[in-house]
């Protein structure tokens, strides 16, 4: 046997693991949360303007549709100046590679971030500085937390009337239980706001207005003193762990800080991180190709009916055009035209490695959930379905569009965009949401992408509960002696549709080996 033939062959496999795991090392992979009017898509525009993405900011949306920012690509996101549906940017910026989720502020839209929060190796918390920690800031951290996502704060608007930073990080420490380790320090406040010190590298950066007076800079200093005795040190175990957050000051709007914030993802933000399923983990060093499905998004392209499947690659090498196992149906399905996004632009992607989301046409055949390997079958798990808090029913202007409404509502519901049921008995189909705005995101997207008039009445339920049991045999006999008040989400498992919480709970005890689910795990996880 030739040696010399035989044992150099391992290396090149050796060579391109250590290629990929480098690869995988550029990536940072985050999302954006925030509560309403913080200003999360305005900090998310002008990162993509730091990274090279975008040439120009869109902030000022009164200057026309040139300008419309560039996360909010949904006609009633325009409309309203909000976001509702989670976008993916992905851009480069100091070698490495940024993939960007800017996810739904409303409360109403609670489910999609928690989706979106699955897919995210760290997150951006950002705060308004004149009114802190709100609801909606609370229960996304909550979120976070559930995962143990590592969270940046941004402290937003410092140039405008706020409080002050140390009450601002007091209120941090009280109300989320992190630590709050001071990162970048303004210069000034409100109208005299122009700079910002950074603890972790002495370094004092002006954004305007030249160099700082005497007083300002001995205030500065006295500040700085107060703040290294009074914080934590920032400690990147502690972050990354999730037991504290560094925290910026800065003006999205006036890109200062930005950068700062920019260059704390880069040096502090985890790479990819293993993902939890089932036999076990995926860890981003191995090399075969698992990644799963945490969002579905119809009709982005106004110009085709189209359909795509976000996908966050977990593990491997991905090529375009390879062949991967649907775990759920155990089929192969080939990725011909994988895409990278920035807002509704596409550039189709060659390739991509752990940390990165590619967007994948289809039709229909992906759903929320979903994991795709390279054949083994591993199942990722925590995507959950969550109980709806609203129910309606569907009405219907024409009644000659009946299958074009049922359509609509099977693909929306595909999206996660709300829930849809159908009654045991053969009644109207009811649709479940978490909150009223998504409602009004439904009518109007049913009638923008599928020129159907639909709106909503009131349905005689108030709450829906998933019904599971151990024994078959008493879950059919649950079923057979409820239809009445039973429906079938679009998998077909059976729903309890209660007319308020007082009948749940009568039924609930009436059947004690009957489980009465807030949640469903999604079928493709």
């Amino acid at each position: 046997m030739n040696l010399a033939n035989t044992l150099p062959a391992a290396a090149p496999r050796a060579a391109a693991a250590s290629a990929d795991a480098g690869e995988a090392e550029r990536r940072r992979s985050f999302a954006i949360i925030a509560h309403p009017d913080a200003g999360k898509t305005t900090l998310t525009e002008k990162l993509l303007l730091l990274g090279g993405a975008i040439q120009q900011a869109g902030a000022v949306r009164a200057r026309g549709e040139r300008r419309r920012t560039r996360s909010d690509w949904m006609k009633i996101e325009q409309q309203r100046g909000i976001s509702v549906s989670a976008s993916v940017m992905t851009f480069e910026h100091g070698g490495l590679v940024f993939n960007l989720l800017d996810t739904p502020g409303h409360q109403d839209f609670s489910e999609d971030t928690y989706r979106t929060l699955t897919a995210v190796d760290s997150a951006v918390m950002v705060l308004d500085a004149a009114k802190g920690i709100e609801s909606q800031t609370l229960k996304l951290f909550e979120v976070c937390r559930l995962r143990d996502v590592p969270i940046i704060t941004f402290i937003n608007k410092f140039d405008r009337e706020g409080r002050h930073p140390f009450e601002l990080m007091e209120e941090i420490e009280r109300r989320l239980a992190l630590d709050a380790a001071p990162v970048l320090w303004p210069l000034g406040a409100a109208a005299d706001y122009r700079g910002g010190f950074d603890l972790l590298d002495d370094r004092l950066d002006v954004y305007e207005g030249g160099e700082p007076t005497d007083e300002e800079r001995q205030k500065l200093e006295e500040e700085i003193g107060l703040a290294r005795a009074a914080c934590p040190l920032f400690d990147l175990k502690s972050y990354r762990e999730g037991h504290m957050t560094p925290v910026y000051f800065g003006s999205a709007l006036r890109t200062f800080g930005v950068e700062a914030l920019l260059a704390g993802l880069a040096r502090h933000a985890p790479s990819p991180r293993p993902q939890p399923a089932r036999p076990h983990a995926i860890d981003p060093a191995d090399d075969k190709v698992a990644g799963f499905v945490f969002k579905v998004q119809a009709n982005m392209d106004p110009n085709h009916r189209d359909r795509v499947a976000f996908l966050r690659l977990c593990s491997g090498r991905f090529k375009r055009g390879m062949k991967l196992t649907q775990v759920r149906s155990g089929k192969q399905i080939a990725i011909n035209n994988p895409m990278f996004f920035v807002a509704r632009e596409r550039e189709l992607a060659e390739e991509a490695f752990p940390g990165d989301i590619i967007g994948i046409p289809n039709h229909g055949t992906l759903r929320i959930g979903d994991t795709l390997t390279e054949g083994e079958a591993l199942s990722v798990i925590g995507i959950p379905s969550f109980a709806p808090e609203i129910l309606r029913r569907v009405r219907l202007d024409d009644p000659m569009r009946a299958k074009h409404l049922r359509r609509a509502l099977e693909d929306l519901a595909e999206e996660g965009v709300s829930q849809l049921f159908k009654p045991m008995n053969g009644g109207q189909w009811i649709v479940g949401v978490v909150g009223e705005l998504q409602l009004d995101v439904l009518a109007a997207r049913i009638e923008t992408e599928y020129g159907i008039k639909a709106g909503f009445e009131s349905a005689p339920y108030e709450t829906a509960r998933w019904v599971q049991a151990d024994d078959a045999l008493r879950l059919k006999a649950f079923v057979d002696g409820n239809r009445g008040a039973l429906a079938e989400d679009r998998d077909g498992a059976p729903v309890y549709l209660a007319r308020n919480s007082w009948e749940l709970d009568y039924t609930q005890k009436q059947w004690p080996d009957i489980r009465f689910a807030k949640t469903r795990e999604q079928p493709g996880s």
